[in-house]
């Protein structure tokens, strides 16, 4: 659909029984930062299948009165979306905080609006991968296929608990494993060395808001592994294996686990892409990783700028420069390196912020970025963020554009890709 022949959506909102409705008159505005906007043409797209709504606790609504130019507070509760995998958010929901507004969970709160019989919402595809879609899957299908699972391998421990992370969490990575598809996900190390501000599995009582997973409760054996992923590469030509998932802590933790079960893997004829998601902390364990017979890291963060990594990541026992340290070196073994890039409006595609990635990448010649969602109450996050200079806003389109221009041989996506044997 061309840019001139979208719609303008009107806002969306909710009452107090969580009906929603559109507007008769306000358009639907978007938040990049502090700063409020029209959502350019470009910047939205028909909501895809397999998002979802949220309803927002203690949050008023806010909408353009086109006919003044201002923006001006609904009465309701204010709508949001969370794009299905493969979206990256353009813009956040606008709103009003009520005195006792809540935290919000570690969800992505994306602007949705409503015209021509449709909902919108502030988004871009960034890649094309349908593995974590799963619209025209039955959910019976997924509960056969994780008591299959169990049935297969009963004595195995981790496979009891990814059962649970499909039937009871509704992980996307753990159905796929239940249905012998895509990407197979291994966690393993209960303990991290990084205190997330937005970690999805273990949060402090005094947090304010829930973990909206449960974090492992044991350390799997090289055997339970090791017998996941060839029972997972029976069932999937083109398999992917993954270390390091949203049930777990750190998993360069457990390194000297993960390199006997992947030498032990290959060994034993495994074929497939064997990736480790990390936060990149642990340098030294990237030598033996590779010589066990990994293929790709993932690198999670959120800013090249180390006070606003260190505000999110809150590190322990490691430092900004150990990150940069372990892109550096994987690259250098021959690993495939992926940033886990952790997208935020209105930060991450500010001057400093772009200028800072496109010198690591120019340094250390990385080959591609995840543009994912970064899973935060939005208010939370500019707090953390506040104090330091991140210069203008560019807009997430020429925030990729930028990057792409500077540094052409990187590929962007959502997914960890499959490199072959």
């Amino acid at each position: 659909m061309s840019s001139k022949k979208k719609p303008r959506p009107l806002l969306v909102y909710a009452d107090k029984d969580g009906q929603i409705f559109d507007h008769p008159e306000f358009e639907m505005i978007c938040r990049r930062g502090d700063e409020l906007a029209q959502p350019k043409p470009e910047e939205y797209i028909p909501l895809p299948p397999d998002s979802e709504f949220f309803l927002l606790p203690g949050r008023i609504p806010l909408g353009l009165n086109s006919e003044t130019g201002e923006v001006e507070e609904v009465e309701g509760l204010a709508v949001a979306a969370f794009a299905c995998p493969g979206h990256t958010l353009t813009g956040l929901a606008a709103y009003a905080n009520t005195e006792d507004a809540p935290i919000l969970p570690m969800f992505a709160y994306g602007a949705v609006g409503y015209a021509n019989g449709r909902f919108w919402i502030t988004a871009k595809v960034v890649d094309e991968d349908k593995r974590q879609i799963f619209t025209k899957i039955p959910q019976q299908k997924v509960e056969s296929g994780a008591k299959r699972l169990m049935k297969d391998m009963p004595e195995n421990r981790l496979v009891k608990h990814l059962a649970n992370c499909a039937l009871t969490y509704g992980c996307p990575a753990a159905k796929n494993l239940a249905l012998g598809r895509f990407e197979a996900p291994l966690p393993t190390a209960r303990t991290c060395n990084a205190r997330c501000i937005g970690c999805i599995s273990e949060q402090p009582e005094d947090s304010g808001f829930p973990s909206t997973q449960e974090r492992i409760k044991f350390t799997p054996t090289a055997d339970e592994i090791t017998e996941i992923m060839h029972y997972h590469a029976k069932r999937e030509s083109k398999p992917i294996f993954s270390f390091g998932q949203g049930c777990e802590g750190e998993p360069l933790t457990e390194a000297k686990l993960l390199c006997e079960a992947v030498q032990r893997y290959r060994d034993e004829g495994g074929k497939g892409t064997v990736n480790i998601n990390t936060n990149g902390s642990l340098t030294a364990t990237m030598k033996p990783l590779s010589e066990a017979g990994l293929t790709s890291i993932r690198v999670s963060l959120n800013s090249f700028l180390e006070p606003v990594y260190n505000a999110y990541y809150r590190p322990k026992g490691y430092k900004f420069e150990d990150v940069l340290a372990t892109i550096h070196t994987a690259k250098e073994l021959g690993l495939h390196v992926s940033l886990n890039y952790l997208y935020f409006p209105g930060v991450s595609d500010t001057e400093n912020e772009v200028n800072a990635l496109i010198k690591a990448a120019t340094e250390s010649k990385f080959d591609f970025i995840q543009l994912r969602n970064l899973n935060i109450d939005p208010d939370l996050y500019m707090e953390l963020v506040e104090d330091n200079d991140l210069g203008p806003g560019m807009g997430f389109v020429n925030f990729r554009k930028r990057i792409k221009s500077e540094c052409p041989w990187i590929g962007f996506g959502y997914f960890n890709p499959y490199l072959g044997d």
